[in-house]
């Protein structure tokens, strides 16, 4: 996802309100088109884009804690689903969103 589409992603959620957000939200997803990069990143660097299908070796805590790293709160009902995403539900700056962490590190949110 480029940062242009990812800005009206966000500005379009924010227009619609959280009640209907909250009503309607979908989860993010895994790409087939994930640009392919290690699947070790630093534990610091929080990146933003395509979600990776794989294995991932995050434990639930560590992926709370990564979440909460970038930003989100209030994480919760935090699932490993079997395109290897961990998904949950959060707030990001007072607006509920799903969010997802791949087994690279890389963080999505609808």
């Amino acid at each position: 996802m480029t940062l242009i589409t990812l800005a009206m992603t966000m500005a379009a959620t924010m227009a619609t309100g959280s009640q209907a957000l909250a009503q309607g939200a979908q989860k993010p997803t895994a790409s087939d088109h994930a640009p392919a990069n290690p699947a070790i990143k630093s534990p610091d660097k929080i990146t933003w884009g395509q979600l990776g299908k794989g294995r991932n070796s995050f434990t639930e805590g560590e992926a709370r804690m990564r979440l909460e790293k970038a930003g989100y709160t209030r994480v919760d009902q935090l699932k490993l689903d079997t395109d290897g995403l961990w998904q949950a539900r959060a707030q990001l700056d007072g607006q509920p969103v799903r969010v997802a962490l791949d087994y690279k590190g890389n963080v999505a949110h609808r």
